[in-house]
């Protein structure tokens, strides 16, 4: 190797010795004469120094002074030298190397870097410029601490989940990226074909066809570090290019699946962290979710359940909730207690929570305080006396406590009041920190009305074995701290099922054979009982290394607006290329055509 030591490598032990560093000049400064530089690497930052006082006889003093003049930021240099301890008062017990510097016998230019578009080194809160700017240059972007520490965590993690799956007689099975385009999911990638011309391929949205095959075939546990691809708007846990780490199991149930995952995440987390992880995680049913938490993703890491509270309303002297009741409307509360309001909730946050209310889909929002043993707001004059003493009951209130109460049409108000929910823990400051809480959604439905269009769609997808006569989908989610992890299923194993839940979601006969015939074949040569789940990776390391977004996982992410700008893809083709794949190029090569919405109504009517 052309160095002897790492960056980050160096001790007291080493001091004496002769070594030879490599790396990027990461910061400079010059003090009378005698040059300091901070050599940094993936393993961390020595400091080395010219120091012409010190430098051992037969060394060119002047030429090794003109070389390092040469050195600026971020350039990447060689130098060789001896090990010595740093003068005492300037070591850095930041830094692994802090107690010892590199005395500078010989130095190289290796290539001068251009000025960095931003400062590399460890960045204080605020100062980093722009995403778009670090994405831009990301090769740069990448040196950062941080950021290599998340890609080192990235890769230690996936090395840990195929020990494991390794250990318990898994295969890791690579699947088709140039795949068949099937009418269910996000929108496909598509990718045309030059020798068969007019069709295309789709980019898998998920492995999930070919890994069903493969239980076919008899190979009983698959896993797969699995490149996923939709065509959807990107937040700031999706990208349209995603990874997932995809099993697959023959011959087992819903609880086996379940084990395997919690197993493998036990095995990385003491591989990561030398703690053990408490299994097994908690399980909570879909219905439970919603009417406790307002979510199918709750965060268990906080109380503020709601409270169902219909049923005292049924009969009662304020009109507003009777009517929504009559009207086959729900009322939920939610208690903040007094051990728990770090100050006084004043009318004026009142008022602003009545407003996020309205936002987040709640016809409004109503109020009452426990004073004194009594509710008080400007509502309960409407309320009798058994309906003050059921509200106590139910809510658990006791002086000091603070009662929201939410109530319309069922699904629009539990979701309303888990965002409600979600906001007074942020504002109240009642998410731990460091906490990660990983549990199961169970008995999950099989199909769900899509609330715009009024179709059935498969809560999961179709593939889902439905049990309860199609009323509910073995399936199930993982989660973590509220967010969605991944998801898994036992699978339907014969045609005749799958068939029917194609026709229940409004496929006719002729769409199945069309764009499924060939996975239902293969469903009637012996399929085993199987299922199998995905974990998105992306996800789950954003949310153990406290990031904003999966961006800061991932080394080349698309931005926000699904571009890699550090290559400027998606870009045109040439239109000798579009010819070649019978393609229609809407506009000359140089052409530079606005988006959609930049287009009149008349233009896109032409």
């Amino acid at each position: 190797m052309r160095r002897t030591h790492t960056c980050g490598e160096l001790k007291p032990s080493d001091i004496g010795s002769k070594v030879c560093l490599e790396g990027w000049v990461r910061f400079s400064r010059d003090h009378g004469g005698v040059a300091f530089i901070d050599l940094a690497d993936r393993y961390g930052v020595t400091q080395v120094v010219f120091d012409p006082e010190d430098t051992p006889i037969g060394i060119n003093v002047s030429a090794l002074s003109n070389t390092l003049k040469t050195f600026t930021r971020e350039s990447v240099i060689s130098v060789n030298g001896i090990v010595r301890k740093r003068i005492a008062g300037t070591e850095d017990d930041r830094s692994s190397t802090g107690r010892v510097e590199v005395l500078i016998t010989s130095a190289e230019l290796l290539n001068k870097s251009a000025v960095p578009p931003f400062e590399i080194g460890d960045q204080k809160e605020g100062a980093l410029p722009n995403e778009d700017i670090r994405l831009e240059y990301r090769y740069m972007d990448l040196r950062r601490t941080e950021m290599i520490h998340a890609i080192e965590f990235r890769s230690r993690f996936l090395h840990l989940a195929r020990q494991y799956f390794e250990s318990q007689n898994f295969l890791e099975i690579e699947t088709p990226i140039l795949a068949r385009g099937t009418p269910e999911g996000a929108r496909d990638y598509i990718v045309p074909s030059r020798i068969n011309s007019g069709k295309f391929y789709a980019l898998p949205q998920s492995p999930q066809l070919y890994k069903q095959m493969l239980m076919i075939a008899g190979l009983d546990r698959y896993y797969q570090i699995a490149k996923c691809f939709r065509d959807e708007d990107s937040r700031k846990d999706r990208q349209p290019e995603f990874t997932q780490l995809d099993i697959e199991m023959s011959f087992v149930d819903e609880s086996d699946i379940q084990s395997y995952v919690e197993n493998m995440l036990a095995y990385v987390w003491k591989g990561l962290y030398n703690r053990d992880l408490q299994t097994p995680f908690p399980r909570i049913s879909y219905i439970e979710a919603m009417e406790k938490y307002g979510s199918d993703k709750p965060d268990l890491r906080y109380e503020l359940q709601l409270e169902n509270l219909t049923n005292i309303f049924k009969e009662t002297n304020y009109e507003i909730l009777r009517k929504i009741v009559a009207d086959g409307g729900i009322v939920v509360g939610i208690n903040v207690s007094h051990n728990i309001l770090k100050e006084k909730i004043g009318r004026n946050d009142i008022d602003r929570y009545i407003n996020l209310a309205k936002k987040f889909g709640l016809g409004g929002l109503t109020w009452a305080r426990v004073v004194n043993g009594e509710l008080e707001s400007n509502i309960v004059k409407y309320f009798t006396s058994k309906n003050k003493i059921d509200i106590k009951n139910i809510m658990d209130a006791k002086n000091g406590d603070l009662i929201f109460l939410m109530a319309g049409p069922k699904r629009r108000t539990l979701e309303g009041a888990g965002l409600m929910r979600k906001q007074l823990a942020t504002d109240l400051d009642l998410i731990p920190k460091n906490t990660f809480q990983f549990h199961w959604l169970v008995d999950c439905p099989m199909f769900e009305i899509d609330p715009i269009s009024g179709k059935k769609d498969a809560f999961h997808h179709p593939f889902v074995l439905p049990y309860d006569n199609f009323k509910k989908g073995a399936c199930f989610d993982i989660l973590l701290n509220g967010n969605e992890l991944g998801s898994g299923s036992m699978r339907i194993n014969k045609p005749e099922i799958q068939i029917d839940v194609f026709h229940q979601i409004g496929l006719s006969d002729e769409e199945i054979e069309k764009n499924f015939g060939w996975f239902v074949k293969a469903l009637g040569y012996g399929a085993p009982p199987h299922g199998g789940v995905a974990i998105g990776i992306d996800r789950i390391i954003s949310i153990l290394l406290n990031k904003e977004t999966i961006r800061d996982t991932i080394a080349f992410p698309k931005n926000k607006k699904a571009q890699s700008l550090v290559d400027k893809s998606p870009s045109r083709i040439d239109s000798e290329r579009l010819e070649e794949l019978q393609l229609i190029s809407m506009a000359d090569d140089d052409a530079d055509l606005p988006a959609i919405e930049e287009y009149t109504d008349e233009q896109l009517q032409g």
